[in-house]
């Protein structure tokens, strides 16, 4: 039997038509972001690195409503000394986050950790906590570089120290990421090269920065990313300017470096981290939420288009 749609019952064609424009309504309000399903990026999930949110003061709804309102996937979730979570209290709080960003249909997608070794405070606790959330990547913490030491010792001695976290890793399925970020050991990539390549990848990998890539080798970054991406597992974005200035998505020397050309080559699928690392709040004056809304928005269109276009 094949129903005219105008024999509809009154009622139900109301309830259709009410339902219709609450659909469209919803769909209005929310910012366009997907990324074209040719772009090749299609799958991989935008976090924002949660630490901007710590200058608010925001709870975990509030920043659950955040990420969501300025179109992101989730977060890049800081769980160290002084981050979003602290380490003595990951096992009670950072399921509470989670659940936060799931009534947003939000994940946590990796974590930022002090971390160095199996034997830095909590480090277990904090894996563990992890790995029951199905949150598989963590960052590295920093390590400084060796005063009075040969990078070839200070190499030996990083190596020797991620050598315990390898069977913990191989327990828990989880992957340990070291950032080239400037001022820490890995800010050389040759230095960086050296270290990762003693690990299997899927222990120890590489939460590959292209901001501090450029502002420490320049046009240089190149070679030693082709040594690297064996290892590549996170890709981490911000804008940056030759010289040293961290500047608005958009403004600076990232979208010519040819680094997203590079990742859709190597078939990249997992997550973007995004740094806010520019001056959003407008010369120093009293950060709001508008204000970090307007830039995590206008980020996530801009690294969208980037991604397009790669």
């Amino acid at each position: 039997m094949t129903l005219d749609p105008m024999n509809v019952p009154t009622t139900s064609r109301r309830d259709f038509l009410a339902k219709a424009s609450l659909t469209a309504a919803a769909l209005a309000s929310r910012p366009s972001f997907a990324l074209a399903q040719t772009s090749g990026f299609s799958d991989c999930p935008i976090a924002v690195f949660s630490k901007i949110y710590q200058v608010l003061k925001l709870d975990y709804q509030a920043a659950a409503d955040l990420t969501a309102e300025a179109g992101l996937d989730g977060i890049d979730c800081p769980v160290r000394s002084g981050g979003e979570i602290d380490p003595t209290k990951v096992a009670e709080e950072l399921p509470r986050y989670a659940s936060a960003l799931a009534k947003r249909k939000l994940k946590i997608h990796l974590l930022t950790t002090g971390i160095t070794s199996a034997s830095s405070p909590h480090a277990e606790a904090v894996l563990r906590a992890a790995r029951a959330l199905g949150i598989r990547y963590y960052r590295l913490g920093a390590v400084e570089p060796g005063k009075g030491q040969s990078a070839e010792a200070q190499a030996a001695e990083i190596r020797d120290r991620l050598k315990t976290l390898v069977p913990l890793n191989k327990d828990l399925g989880v992957c340990a990421l070291f950032q080239n970020h400037s001022g820490s050991f890995g800010a050389n990539l040759p230095g960086l090269v050296d270290v990762v390549k003693s690990f299997d990848p899927g222990q120890v990998g590489v939460a590959f920065d292209i901001g501090h890539a450029l502002l420490v080798h320049g046009t240089g970054w190149s070679r030693h990313f082709e040594e690297l991406k064996s290892h590549l597992k996170v890709a981490y974005v911000k804008d940056a300017r030759h010289g040293g200035s961290w500047v608005s998505f958009g403004e600076g020397d990232i979208p010519a470096s040819g680094y997203f050309h590079r990742l859709k080559e190597l078939g990249y699928h997992a997550p973007f981290s995004l740094h806010i690392e520019f001056d959003w709040d407008r010369q120093g004056r009293e950060p709001t939420r508008q204000n970090l809304l307007k830039a995590l928005r206008d980020s996530r269109r801009v690294l969208g288009r980037w991604l397009q276009e790669a």
